[in-house]
């Protein structure tokens, strides 16, 4: 196999990562306004898009701050060289990030009080399952390779080197997270929101040590700029959910009176 593994369709010779990007970002959509139809409690379709256009632009924002400051030296010789190349540095972590404070800019602005983060849970996971298929795909190119290993499964991306295919340990890791926590928490009545703060938990976690297993360069206490924030970003979910836990009670008293 040689990487980027182009698609053909119709035709045209399609880029891996743009292919499967796009089919991401619309499996996750799909997913996420079909779940949004079955919500009895769901908000109005108005503050629905304006919430999505509060995580798209906040993504974006934080995918390509936290992608800079991961690679400092490699983005600062593409300023010299090809300054429109900064535009394709992004990273997931910094997306998430940028997307959740995006839709809480929006709640407030809003004045939406409660939580809506459950409805993302799916979508998210879908979606960065197929993206990342798409960063497999396009090889070493796409910075998101691991280190070279001798089991089995390592990857040749094209330098003769057997890595891990870190890119596909996310997908199986996203799809196997996402319905542990619906079915660890089934029978559990939970307020709204708490299973977001579980999966970016989770997430965050799991990108904190996969980052290991990844070619990095340590900004701090010989950790990555990733792997700082997915510290912060950890950290944010569960003192989130914290509070959530210890408002629900005052929500469920007001709601029966």
């Amino acid at each position: 196999m040689t990487f980027p593994a182009h698609l053909e369709l119709l035709g045209l010779r399609i880029h891996p990562h743009f292919a499967f990007e796009a089919l991401g970002y619309f499996a996750g959509a799909r997913v996420y306004f079909a779940t949004r139809r079955r919500d009895a409690a769901a908000l109005p379709l108005e503050p629905n898009l304006w919430l999505l256009v509060g995580c798209v632009f906040g993504a974006w924002a934080g995918s390509k701050l936290l992608a800079w400051a991961e690679s400092p030296a490699h983005y600062l010789a593409l300023l010299q060289t090809d300054p429109a190349a900064l535009l394709g540095g992004k990273t997931i972590v910094g997306g998430f990030l940028g997307g959740w404070a995006g839709i809480e800019l929006v709640k407030r602005r809003l004045g939406i009080a409660r939580s809506t983060g459950d409805a993302f849970v799916w979508p998210l996971a879908l979606g960065t399952a197929i993206g990342r298929i798409g960063c497999f795909l396009t090889g070493l190119a796409d910075r998101t390779f691991g280190v070279a290993t001798a089991l089995p499964w390592g990857v040749d991306f094209g330098d003769g080197v057997a890595r891990h295919p870190t890119q596909l340990y996310e997908s199986v890791f996203v799809l196997i997270l996402a319905p542990a926590i619906f079915f660890a928490t089934r029978s559990r009545e939970l307020p709204n929101g708490a299973r977001f703060r579980l999966y970016f938990a989770g997430y965050f976690a799991f990108r904190f040590f996969i980052e290991f297993l990844k070619p990095r360069e340590t900004a701090l206490a010989f950790l990555s700029a990733i792997q700082l924030a997915s510290l912060l970003g950890a950290g944010l979910a569960l003192a989130s959910l914290r509070r959530l836990a210890s408002a629900a009670p005052i929500e469920n008293r007001e709601s029966k009176t």
